[in-house]
Order: C-alpha cells, then structure tokens, then sequence
C-alpha cells in the first residue's frame, strides 16, 4: 500500500513539475513580445512595477524566472535597485495564481473538475502535433500543460488518499505540530524541486484529503516563500553586485514576511486563534480553497507593507553589501558579459532580446576600434593604444561567450521568429569579429609607419577623414535598423555603403596617380590602398550585420 501511493506521489509530482514547465515555455513564447514591451516600458513607479511583476509572473508561470529576468536588468545597468525590488513583490502575487488552480481542480461531481480538466490533455496534444501553424502548437502546448497539471494534481491526491488509510501516516504528520518545523519543511522541499508551485500544490492537495490540517499547510507554504529563493540567490550570487543585492532583496523580502507571520501566529495561539481559525470561517467546508486563499492573501499582505518600505529595504541591502566589495568582473577592465547569465536559459524570449543588447554593445565596442584605429593612423597619436588592446580582448571574449550561449539557447523552446534570429546571429558575430580584425590592421599600419617616421599626405588624410565619416554614418542607419527594425534605415544604410565602394575606389586611383607624381613613397602607398580595402570590408561587414534584422527581409541587390 505505502510503496503504491509513494509511486502515485512521484508520478504526481513529475507529471505536475512537467506541466508547470510546458505552461511556462509556451506561455512565455506565445507572450514574449508582450512581455518584452512590459520589461521595456518600466518605469520608476513601484505600483507600475508590482503590476509588471504580478502579470508577467502569471503569464510565464514562474515566480524565480522573473526574478532572474530582473537580476539581469539589474546586472546590465537598466533597472533600478527600487523598481527591480517592486517587481519581485509583484511576482510573489502572480505566483499564487498556480495554488488557485489547485483549490480549483479539488472540487468534486459526478464528473470532477480534474476529469474535465484533464481531457484538455488530449486535446492539447493533438493541436500540437497536427497544427501547422507555430502559433497554434504554442496554444496546443498551453492547453496539454494546463491538461497535464490536473493530471498530476489528481495523481497527487490519489496517493495522499492512500496515505490518509495508513494510521502510521496519519499519526507522524500529525505529531508534526511544531511551526518552525513546518516552515522548515516547506523551505527544504521547495529548494529540492526548485517550484514553490509544487509545494504549494501538494500542501493543498494534502489539506484537501484531510491528511494534514489547514494550520499545517500555512506554514508549509510559509517556508515555501522562502525555499522559492534559491534560484533568484544562485542567479545573483553568480553575477555583479547589483545583481547580490537584488537576489538579497528577494530573500529578505520574503523571510521577513514569513518571520512576520510566525511572529503574529505566535501572538494568536494563547488567545485560542489561529490563522486557520480565519479561513474556515470565509470558506466553510473547503480546504484546498482555504490555503489557496491564504497564500494570496499572505503575499498581497507583504507586498502591502513592503511597498512604502522599500528604500529602507534597500539601504538595509546597500549596507550589507556595500560598493567596496564590488568584485573584479565589476571592473570593466576584465572583459565580461553585460546583459545575461546562463540563467536567463529559463526565459527564451527575453534572453533572445539580451543577447541582442549585447550583440548591439559587441558593435559598439567593434567601432569605437575602428575609431581609435583611424585616430592613430592620421594623428600618429598612440596615446589610447591600450584601450584599444583592452577593446579588442573584450570583442574577443564577446564572440566566444555569446556564441556559446546561443548554442544553448537554440536547444530552448524558441517561437519562430525568435530561432530564425538565433541561427542569425552566429552571422552577426562573425562580421563585428571582422570589423575588430580590420580595426587592429589599420593599427599594424600605424605602428610601422610610425618606425620609418612616414605619414600619409594633407590630401590622402583628408581622404581617410571623409571616409571615416561616411562608415560613421552607416553604422548609426545599421544600428537604427538593427534597435527598432527600420526598414527604411536599412535602405539608406545600403545607398551610404554604395556610395563608400565608389568613393574607396576613387581613394585607391588619386593614390595611385600621387604615386606616380612622386608625392607619396611606394611603402607608404601600400599602406593607403590596404586602409582603403579594409575600411570597404568594414563597410561590408556592417551590411551584413544589418541583414539579419529580425522581420525584415534581406535587400536584394
């Protein structure tokens, strides 16, 4: 009997783990543009950030992948310590949507809610796998997962029923009375399985089938607001000092919320009072409903009291991890990633979109070297030649790390748009990469010409000037095109790179002809028509970076 229902519990807790995570990814594939234009349209309001939070949570399922998108933000230097803050407290709210949905399957007919729930299973899975539209396997895969959640919910509550016919059982969760034991517990289960929404859900399911009591569940789920931490603490730990302070921001938050309401239940207990004594007395008869209802009420409590309270929160964080502990990688001397962390794996669609500002940053430090590169070439100044050495290792790393990271995120469930703009950015790599290469040519040239102490002519520098000017306007059209995806800057990007193929042409014959008039040496006239060729490649490279705008199609030429 015992070996049967701890079969049933494993198998219920597996099927309900898988749900959760199909209900996530294809949740957060079929919203991801919405849920980028939320992140994107935060503003300092905290009552704007607590609903982000709360939305985004429910949409995506996961109250620790929020909170990794926010330590992201946090950690890339565009989000605030109060509205990331703000934002964690909204996704406590939108965590309770799962425990609702629990309370809703434990009700009971001649055909059960879990009967009429679980046949969207089937359903699902036939759209997923005969719909030719992604969109539609997307919404397949959100009605299987919703199927499969009250398949695992109904598995779960077969196994507690075979465990409440155990006197054993019933007798060692019973003597199980002590509530720091149970906040513990909650805690300890919650970190294993990583998903307070399990936790929460099996606590219902087991106060449904009377095999613990309401009292017992609160502080079950209690301690799983603690335990839910651990990925958010793991994400920031491993990241910059913002990021530390805003996983501590979350543990913080929701330990003090739980300390608070032991505190409280302490104080009740000698009076005859208990919280359950509450919950009973709004939702006669309804168990899974009571505790369902209390871990909304709980989080919405918190977030209530927390709310005018978060600056003293966060000077509370600032003096535990103050700026002189900031670590190396903070040093933007050591290259490092900006915008995401391999925990970001857990969020497709938003790491699809950091991986473009890093992408974008990459091209950003590609043409400050190209800048620098010119600036000796025509100044024969070296005075930022180690900026330029540091930029080159950054470009570097950038390329080996991103690309690593989109191997991984190519494995992830990934809307259409979103893998044909993965397999792309390989693309986009490789020609920042090359800019970088050519930049540190342009430099070899420098360097030698500053040994023979040559330079080029007043005309010829005039020539470099004009043409570093016009590769400085493609690249503001490419970035333009690439940000928004402005077709129409892609089309006047393509016109300026025209007009630098004609205009590199026209610089190689006037060399030429200043050779031949004895204006210039032969070495130094090797060097010029080498610049000339590399900065058309640079030009080249930036129009390829611009072909692979999402949503836009290549320009035929």
């Amino acid at each position: 009997m015992i070996l049967t229902a701890l079969l049933m519990l494993a198998a219920g807790i597996g099927v309900f783990l898988m749900s959760c995570n199909m209900l996530s990814s294809n949740l957060e594939s079929i919203s991801s543009s919405k849920l980028r234009a939320m992140f994107s349209k935060a503003s300092k309001s905290k009552i704007r950030g607590v609903g982000i939070g709360a939305v985004s949570t429910a949409a995506i399922q996961s109250s620790g992948a929020t909170t990794v998108l926010v330590i992201g933000f946090v950690n890339a230097g565009i989000m605030s310590l109060p509205l990331a803050a703000s934002i964690i407290y909204g996704a406590n709210i939108g965590t309770t949507i799962t425990a609702q949905i629990v309370a809703l399957g434990s009700f009971g007919s001649s055909i059960s809610m879990t009967s009429i729930f679980s046949a969207f299973a089937g359903i699902g899975a036939f759209m997923s796998l005969f719909a030719k539209s992604d969109k539609y396997k997307k919404i397949g895969g959100i009605v299987a997962g919703f199927g499969l959640l009250f398949v695992g919910l109904s598995l779960m509550s077969d196994s507690m029923e075979g465990f409440a016919e155990l006197p054993e059982v019933k007798e060692l969760l019973a003597s199980i009375n002590n509530v720091i034991l149970l906040v513990i517990v909650g805690v300890i289960l919650t970190a294993i399985v990583q998903s307070s929404s399990v936790v929460t859900g099996l606590a219902v399911v087991m106060v449904a089938e009377g095999l613990i009591t309401l009292e017992q569940g609160i502080y079950i789920t209690l301690g799983s607001n603690i335990g839910s931490c651990i990925v958010a603490v793991i994400a920031g730990f491993t990241s910059g000092l913002n990021a530390k302070r805003t996983a501590l921001i979350h543990l913080l938050f929701n330990t003090f919320g739980v300390i608070l309401f032991v505190i409280i239940g302490y104080i009740m207990k000698p009076f005859g009072i208990y919280y359950s004594t509450f919950f009973e007395a709004a939702f006669p008869g309804m168990g899974a409903v009571q505790l369902a209802m209390f871990h909304t009420f709980f989080n919405c409590t918190v977030v209530l009291i927390m709310l005018p309270l978060t600056n003293k929160l966060i000077s509370i964080v600032m003096k535990i991890l103050p700026d002189k502990h900031v670590e190396v990688v903070t040093d933007d001397s050591v290259p490092h990633l900006y915008y995401f962390n391999d925990l970001m794996l857990r969020t497709p669609a938003i790491a699809v979109e950091q991986v473009k500002n890093e992408i974008i940053n990459m091209s950003r430090l590609a043409m400050e070297n190209f800048r620098l590169s010119y600036d000796m070439i025509q100044k024969m100044n070296f005075d930022r030649l180690e900026d330029f050495k540091l930029n080159e290792e950054r470009i570097d790393y950038l390329n080996k790390e991103v690309a690593r990271f989109l191997v991984k995120l190519s494995n992830q469930p990934l809307s259409s748009s979103d893998s044909i703009y993965v397999s792309t950015a390989y693309k986009s790599l490789t020609d920042l990469e090359r800019i970088g290469d050519y930049a540190e040519n342009i430099v070899e040239y420098a360097v030698k010409m500053k040994d023979t102490g040559e330079g080029f002519s007043s005309v010829a520098l005039e020539e470099t000037a004009k043409v570093e000017q016009m590769v400085e306007d493609l690249y503001d059209k490419i970035l333009l095109a690439y940000t928004n995806k402005d077709r129409r800057s892609l089309e006047v990007a393509y016109d300026i790179e025209e007009q630098i193929d004609v205009f590199t042409d026209e610089m190689a014959a006037n060399h030429i002809k200043r050779l031949n008039d004895g204006v210039c040496t032969l070495d130094v006239g090797a060097k010029y028509l080498a610049l000339a060729s590399d900065t058309e490649r640079v030009a080249d490279h930036l129009i390829n970076f611009g072909k692979t705008i999402r949503d836009l199609k290549p320009h035929s030429q």
